[in-house]
């Protein structure tokens, strides 16, 4: 049975976990493939509100294998967080998967994330200060520590003192910290290691099995397009690849074993923290968008920027994913205008640019080409079937398939599973039902470390 993606198509926080919950019962198998606990989600259950930072949201449901693969940056202490709140909960975590692959957030990793911040100044990128940049450095510098090697002490605690005779010398010649201890950071790690252990496993050989024995195989995004190492808006990015290209390198499947590849957008755009932003609305509309989209990171409680929809950047997502499908949420946060405007091209220097540009200053300073529709000023919270929607929301979801080249499968009107509409029957599941957890929002840090 090939494997189904679920992708954030803008700068992160489209809306993806709700997608993957609506999806994730019908599931054997759950799989992260990229970033760390600077991306994650909410769900809610009646009043428990279950924050996943580095946990597919696999794990609420105790029939599917939650796996972490190696494309995830692992902190040890905040799985072990985790995998605690939901022991607290009643929510086993014995179904987790960690690949041996995936390697290990260090102490000192969190360090120069917080040094290489400050050294910026005012062209600093946004970071989470959680260590996810420099731990990739690490494992490009061929530095890194990985999951595996917890399961071995004096392999770890070898990597280790090699790791840290570079991080020391720069950490107190350059910026005059304190050395970070290989006694006490082995002691820590061997400690997590105790734990983890049971755990740890070849991923990659499991995920390929369950998709050869017929199970049903969803691959969970975190963050999104725009925010890729190599294809988002660069500097001011995350540190791994939430695209497509990822999903295979994160977990070891082959191409081949998709067949699925579903892109989640909002009916706007949103992005937090720096780097540029075409459609934002610095105004009355933007304040809007926020207050109606409750547009607040949930980690750092930053406000985020609002804007109109971005058609160009989605059109480029499909292109560089690969999409199959689109869900489009929030669709009812558009319900309190009279015109609606979708950015469908750039303008610089009197060219007009209707695919991402391919430099950067283009981006920076362009001005967005508008075009308008009409707004539908009418509640659709709780239209659940196409029909119901107002002629005007339809115009707008079938402009959203024109400009990507992708059909709409799934629109959110809500956070609840309820508040959605199955654009396309053959996307739809048996029966739509309200739990057993309903999504709240997810939050994807546009963390460039």
């Amino acid at each position: 049975m090939p494997g189904t993606v679920i992708l954030g198509a803008q700068w992160g926080d489209e809306g993806k976990g709700k997608i993957t919950d609506l999806m994730a019962d019908r599931m054997d198998m759950v799989v992260r493939f990229a970033g760390g606990n600077n991306a994650g989600h909410t769900v809610v259950c009646g009043d428990d509100e279950f924050k996943l930072h580095l946990m597919p949201s696999g794990i609420l449901y105790q029939h599917i294998i939650a796996v972490i693969g190696n494309g995830v940056v692992v902190n040890p202490q905040v799985l072990l967080g985790e995998m605690d709140d939901l022991a607290s909960r009643g929510i086993s975590s014995s179904s987790l998967k960690i690949s041996c692959n995936a390697h290990l957030v260090m102490p000192y990793d969190m360090a120069f994330d917080r040094i290489g911040e400050v050294s910026l100044g005012s062209a600093k990128l946004g970071t989470t200060h959680r260590g996810i940049g420099p731990t990739y450095a690490d494992k490009a510098d061929r530095l890194g520590l990985r999951v595996q090697d917890l399961l071995d002490e004096k392999i770890f605690r070898t990597k280790l003192e090699s790791a840290l005779e570079r991080k020391n010398a720069i950490l107190v010649k350059a910026f005059g910290q304190e050395p970070f201890s290989v006694d006490e950071i082995t002691a820590e790690y061997m400690d997590y290691a105790e734990r983890l252990a049971p755990h740890i496993e070849d991923t990659s050989l499991l995920i390929y099995e369950a998709l050869h024995g017929g199970g049903k195989v969803l691959f969970e995004g975190a963050q999104g397009t725009l925010l890729d190492i190599d294809h988002g808006t660069y500097p001011f990015v995350t540190s791994s690849s939430p695209t497509i290209g990822g999903v295979f390198t994160g977990t070891g499947v082959g191409p081949g074993h998709i067949r699925r590849i579903l892109g989640v957008t909002k009916a706007y755009t949103t992005r937090v923290g720096y780097g540029p932003f075409p459609t934002e609305q610095q105004n009355e509309v933007g304040e809007l968008l926020g207050s109606r989209g409750v547009e607040f990171g949930t980690t750092t409680g930053r406000k985020r920027r609002c804007g109109w929809l971005d058609a160009v950047l989605l059109r480029y997502a499909a292109r560089v994913n690969g999409l199959t499908g689109i869900a489009l949420t929030k669709l009812d946060v558009l319900s309190a205008f009279d015109r609606l405007k979708v950015c469908v091209g750039y303008s610089y220097q009197g060219k007009i640019y209707h695919d991402f540009p391919p430099h950067q200053t283009i981006f920076h300073k362009c001005e967005p080409e508008y075009m308008e529709l009409p707004g539908w000023e009418t509640d659709i919270s709780e239209v659940t079937v196409m029909e119901d929607l107002p002629a005007e929301a339809h115009k707008y979801v079938e402009f959203v398939e024109q400009a990507s080249g992708v059909p709409v499968e799934i629109i959110s009107v809500g956070p609840k599973r309820t508040q959605t509409i199955w654009a396309r029957e053959e996307a739809a599941p048996p029966v739509i039902e309200e739990g057993p957890y309903l999504y709240r929002e997810d939050f994807d840090t546009p963390d460039a470390g």
